[in-house]
Formats: structure tokens, sequence, C-alpha cells
């Protein structure tokens, strides 16, 4: 059944959620789909004639949300790329739909803008996004004559140790492939990132206008950066299967249209679960993956970045640098068993 609003998408931990989402207006979280009230919740949302319509209600001037509104008329804002807009929207409507949005941004404080990320980052990299949004809010109204400070310049976002995004294991990447056989769209997107090493955001892009002379050529679209890249063999098998008639190598199987990011995002995961994956595995833990084959085959970093479409090796030097102390640790492991044959014996 095809619900009208419906909405659905997965968050940072994994979980579903549901709303109801209408142009215009302010989303409405739904119960679980599987619920015994989910329909009587959907109706309600659907038919409740309160819903305020954003775009006609009046704003406060002064306020943060004037604040917000008039940067998004700004040259600034509008030059972002439209992918970092719809990170930035999804933020800056928590803040705006948030009581403190219709505060006075021109008596904001340090303390005050800690109480905001405090209260709306659920996550440490979405803490640090909305410190940034605020910090950039405050610097337009700086250079609007609105402020004389920025409050946002004494606070720090305490960072979390963490590995980062999960990097697929090879008996990760082999349990999926047993699952997904060949000649699949499924088994087709998983050769598409390991073996191009691009983030998912071209790699929904990708079809075969794109393919000259066994290389396949990618404009990246968070960087720009434009590389050809050669076939995999394996990569080239998966494409001689495959049967569709698109712009895109990868399309919606419901109408044939090209995936969006963030849907190509929910599908996979919803593959991953299908072949019985862990939560961590990820479309870009798939350009990691590439990143730490390509090291363990003995590819410089500038090559591994010729491939992934790095322009700092930083992030390259950590594939090198983690296979060579693996392939280290097991040289020294040798030289030491070498030297302890015989002479310890067992009482």
């Amino acid at each position: 059944m095809k619900l009208k609003y419906l909405k659905i998408y997965r968050d940072c931990r994994g979980k579903t959620r549901y709303y109801l989402r209408r142009k215009g207006r302010q989303d409405i979280p739904l119960p679980d789909i599987t619920a015994p009230d989910f329909m009587a919740a959907y109706g309600a949302a659907l038919n409740d004639s309160a819903l305020s319509e954003i775009g006609k209600k009046r704003v406060q001037s002064g306020s943060l949300e004037f604040l917000i509104i008039q940067w998004q008329k700004s040259d600034e804002y509008l030059s972002l790329k439209k992918s970092t807009q719809a990170v930035y929207n999804r933020l800056l409507q928590r803040i705006r739909s948030d009581p403190v949005g219709q505060g006075p941004f021109a008596e904001m404080e340090a303390h005050h803008a800690r109480a905001v990320i405090s209260a709306l980052g659920d996550a440490p990299t979405t803490r640090t996004r909305i410190r940034r949004l605020l910090s950039q809010l405050m610097q337009f109204a700086i250079s609007k004559g609105w402020r004389e400070d920025d409050p946002t310049a004494s606070v720090k976002v305490k960072r979390q140790k963490s590995e980062g995004i999960h990097a697929w294991t090879d008996a990760e990447i082999e349990q999926y492939l047993t699952k997904w056989t060949k000649g699949t769209q499924q088994r087709l997107a998983l050769s598409l990132m390991l073996y191009t090493g691009q983030r998912r955001s071209d790699v929904v892009r990708m079809g075969p206008s794109d393919v000259q002379e066994n290389m396949i050529y990618v404009r990246q679209e968070k960087t720009s950066e434009c590389l050809w890249i050669p076939i995999h063999s394996d990569l080239k098998d998966e494409l001689g299967d495959w049967t569709g008639h698109g712009q895109t190598y990868l399309s919606r199987i419901s109408d044939g249209k090209p995936y969006g990011v963030n849907g190509f995002y929910n599908v996979f995961k919803d593959w991953c679960a299908a072949a019985g994956l862990p939560l961590r595995c990820s479309p870009h833990g798939l350009r990691k993956a590439a990143g730490r084959r390509l090291a363990e085959a003995g590819c410089t970093p500038h090559q591994i970045a010729s491939i992934l479409g790095h322009r700092s090796l930083t992030e390259v030097m950590r594939y090198t640098k983690s296979v060579e102390q693996k392939k280290m640790a097991l040289e020294a492991m040798a030289k030491f068993e070498k030297v302890s044959n015989g002479k310890i014996k067992s009482v």
C-alpha cells in the first residue's frame, strides 16, 4: 500500500523513522508502521487542519528564525551545493521549530549557543554541524551590521573518539555476494561502489555514457574532482550482465527512475539487512574497503588518491599505515616464532 505524504528514512543509528511530510508544513512524526495505532495516527495527522504552514506564518522580526530566513536568501547560502543545502536545511528546520528559534539573535550569548547545540544535537557530528551553522548565522549578522560579535567563537564541541565509518571486511563482502547473485541490481550496486571506490552520490549517477575505453568517468559531486577510473574485471562482468535501458545503471524497481542519494542509502541498507549483515555496513564503508584493498595490493598513497579522489593524502595514509602495521606485525611474529622454537619446553 502506498500512503500519501508518508516519508520513511533511517537515522544515523539505523532506526527507521516515519513522518507525514507536506510541502510548506511541519513534519509530523508517526509511530512504527507495524504498530497497531499507526493507521489511526496517520489519519489524524492527515486530517489535522491545525497544521501550521511555515511559508504563511508571521516570522518575528529580530528572531533567530528571521536571521535564518535572511541568510537563506544570501549569495553565500545560494552558492552552496544543493546536497549541502539539504543537510543544512534539516538542521535549520530543527532550530526554527524549537522555541529557541523565536529568541532574539542579537541577544544570543555563548551559554545560549551551548544550550541550543546540546538540546538539538543528538550526535557529536550533528552538534558540530549545528555549532558551525550558528557561527555562519552570526557572521552573516555581523556582515549586515546587526551584531558586533560572534557568541559561538568560544564554544567548543567535545569530540568523541571514534574509528569512523566501518570499512567492510572481506567476509562481509562475501556474505553480501552470496545473498545477491550475478545479474541482480543489488550485486551491481556493491560492485560499483567497491570497484570504483566512489561515494553513493557519484555511484547513483553512473551510466553507460560514462564508460569509454574500459574506463569510467566520474565528476565527484562533493569535490567536483574529475576522475577516469579503470574498470575492474569483476565490475566489467557485472556491467556485462546489466539489462537496463535507462541513463543510469541503478534505478528504482518501482518506476525505473534513478535513485536519489538518500533513497539509495535506505534501499541499500535494506539489501544489507536481507543479507544478514550488521547495521555498521553502509555504502560509504565500501569506499573505505576499496581503499583498504588498494593499500593491501601495495598501491602508494598517490595511486590510491587517484582512484578515490582524495585531495589530501592524510586520509589515504590511514589505509597504507594500517596495512604496513599488519605486514610488519606478521613479519615480526614469524621471526619471534623462529628464535623461540625449541627454547621453551612444556613442563
